[in-house]
């Protein structure tokens, strides 16, 4: 009996309307059943265009010049209709925002079984079944608005896997989830997979994905596919600077390079009297008719602060943030900005303080064009027009964005539109930069190079970062905040805070590669860095 291949793609080749240049180039590509394929790369490079040239959505969805063809189990995507496509490919895309529409999980999980038709009883089952294989059993009856990002992601894998496609289309799963839920995720691809279905995984945490054992590594650039391979292989063909690759790898390849430039921390405050810029005292929150969320917090950011907030999904991180910018106010106890009580300050006059980066882009962008998008805040704010011109100009630097000024920032790479909502609250000069997974859809050169340029702005007094990347905190964060169950657990520098790995483990979270090698060096650096950095730092045998 003759198997067909799930995919191929053959000459593929696309420009957007919008665009001068193509997006992806020449394509060539055969997956097979039961494999596990990671599709890595930088930023921009081409892979979601990939994504949506195989699921259909271009060229309905997306409008341009398309060359060559995609066969799904040898049909041809642009003779399938959309309800055909789903069936065969699930894709669950980066921004979960874009992808959920029912208002109740269960109602979410349901969508496209309904309209497929399915009987009440098999739906039943069926959403039963994907809600118990991601452990996500007790969201059922919750209402999606008030997920976090990370139990989003779940619920919208959830909706595609029970469909029971043939092929699984995986575009950054795990940018919002927590450590312990990437590995799980990971571990259900690799099982799911192990059953016979194709998985397609476009991820920049590439060092996670190995752990299961791809059967290909893809690394795109320019729109092409610049390396097709075994895992084995990757240290030899993919540039360790664009893909986030295992420290010791890093280790031995940036030995090479010359030591890279240290990392400024922001200058702290200059006595020990000055008055915090941000303090909670005592504050407890919840939705109305709701549970309590946050749970007796009090907190202090000072001058010079660097935090990093780690933390399990739905764990109040996100929360809390919103707290210090006034788009929430406590329930009960206080938060001062400036000294001032948050109840009596508008979001607007708080933005001048605290300036904040959601995680989700299409929260955030609006604007025509991405100069028009980064010149909103400031213009609010009443800046100057030269002012604005400079702040925009520099904004545009720092994330790496130049040559896209007249870009519409929806038309963008999540990647992209992550680095533009960033620069969008750069270009505001608020005194506290706040981020809400800043790496979401970046790859490995992007977030440390703007992150290093950050650090250098003497616009920032403090900056507060929300991450589910350990290797963020370690590399970057000069205090690190551990957040659970709505409650502070642990508050101190990242040695403190992350040398316990039983109490990571307790909260969700994984030790990296990264991490441990600090760990392991430590007594003789006295300090975490980057893998680029400890290259130097430590014996060529160690």
């Amino acid at each position: 009996m003759t198997v067909t291949t799930p995919l191929i793609v053959e000459d593929l080749s696309f420009r957007y309307r919008s665009r001068e240049v193509p997006a992806i180039q020449e394509i060539n590509l055969s997956i097979e059943p039961a494999q596990v394929v990671l599709l890595a790369g930088a930023s921009g490079c081409g892979k979601t265009t990939l994504i949506r040239c195989i699921n259909g959505l271009i060229p309905r969805s997306y409008k341009g010049d398309l060359t060559g063809r995609v066969l799904l189990q040898g049909q041809e995507v642009t003779e399938l209709s959309l309800a055909r496509i789903s069936q065969i490919v699930g894709t669950v895309l980066q921004d979960p925002e874009r992808q959920i529409l029912g208002s109740i999980v269960r109602n979410e999980v349901a969508f496209g079984l309904e309209n497929l038709g399915w009987e009440r009883a098999e739906i039943r089952a069926a959403i039963d079944a994907a809600l118990d294989r991601l452990k996500i059993t007790h969201l059922r009856e919750r209402e999606t608005h008030f997920l976090s990002g990370g139990e989003k992601q779940k619920v919208a894998l959830a909706g595609v896997l029970a469909m029971r496609p043939n092929i699984l289309m995986l575009d950054e799963p795990l940018a919002s989830l927590d450590p312990a839920s990437a590995q799980e995720a990971l571990d259900l691809v690799r099982r799911l997979a192990d059953e016979g279905m194709t998985v397609l995984m476009v991820e920049h945490r590439v060092e996670d994905v190995l752990r299961i054992h791809p059967e290909r590594v893809l690394f795109m650039k320019d729109g092409r596919i610049h390396y097709d391979g075994t895992p084995e292989n990757i240290q030899r063909n993919v540039e360790f600077r664009e893909v986030k690759l295992p420290a010791r790898m890093i280790l031995a390849a940036a030995r090479e390079d010359p030591p890279p430039a240290e990392i400024q921390a922001l200058p702290s405050a200059s006595t020990g009297t000055q008055s915090p810029m941000v303090e909670f005292k005592d504050v407890a929150f919840a939705y109305e008719g709701g549970p309590e969320i946050l749970h007796h917090i009090d907190l202090k950011i000072n001058r010079g602060d660097v935090i990093a907030v780690l933390g399990p999904n739905g764990a109040g991180k996100t929360t809390l943030v919103k707290h210090a910018i006034g788009l929430l106010k406590p329930s009960s106890g206080q938060v001062l900005v400036n000294g001032q009580d948050t109840h009596h300050l508008s979001v607007a006059e708080i933005a001048s303080t605290l300036g904040y980066v959601f995680q989700s882009p299409s929260h955030m962008l609006f604007a025509p064009t991405v100069r028009e998008e980064l010149a909103f805040g400031p213009t609010n704010l009443k800046h100057p027009a030269e002012q604005i011109r400079e702040e925009v100009s520099q904004a545009v630097e720092i994330v790496n964005l130049g040559g896209y000024e007249e870009t519409p920032p929806l038309s963008m790479s999540f990647g992209q539109q992550k680095r533009v909502s960033i620069a969008a609250i750069l270009a505001m000069r608020s005194r506290i930069l706040v981020m809400d997974e800043p790496t979401a859809g970046q790859d490995y050169k992007n977030y440390m190079t703007f992150m290093n340029s950050i650090l250098q702005l003497p616009a920032f007094e403090a900056i507060l970062f929300i991450t589910h990347d350990i290797d963020m905190a370690v590399i970057f964060a000069n205090r690190v905040l551990l957040v659970n169950d709505g409650q502070i657990v642990s508050d101190g520098p990242p040695y403190e805070v992350l040398y316990d790995q039983q109490r990571l483990i307790d909260n969700r979270l994984v030790p990296t590669s990264l991490l441990q090698v600090n760990l392991d060096y430590f007594p003789m650096t006295q300090k975490f860095c980057s893998a680029e950095s400890l290259a130097h730092r430590v014996p060529m045998n160690g």
